[in-house]
């Protein structure tokens, strides 16, 4: 499995958001891509729902279930928190892929 470099995000307080879009993303291989995440981050895929334009995966973080998101026409990928009290942990998230 190739490794992504996920060091490059911004993160959104306010809205629940981190954007994590390695430079190798294309909206064709974020199949492979959201894998290697979700290995990088000890996370588990708990359902997917694929479309033309929107992958939306649901996952599990240590216990925090938030979305993973990417979208064709931004080029873009990012986490969204479903409960925004649970901010601490899109920090950790962050503080994790910095570390790589």
């Amino acid at each position: 499995m190739m490794d992504y470099d996920f060091s490059h995000t911004e993160i959104n307080l306010e809205q629940g958001t981190l954007v994590v879009t390695p430079a190798q993303f294309e909206f064709d291989n974020f199949t492979t891509i959201a894998m290697a995440l979700l290995q990088r981050l000890d996370a588990t895929l708990i359902d997917k729902e694929p479309s033309a334009d929107l992958h939306q995966w649901l996952i599990d973080f240590d216990g925090c279930q938030l979305l993973l998101k990417a979208e064709h026409y931004s080029t873009s990928m990012w986490f969204e928190l479903l409960v925004l009290n649970e901010i601490d942990d899109l920090i950790f998230i962050q503080q994790l892929l910095s570390r790589h």
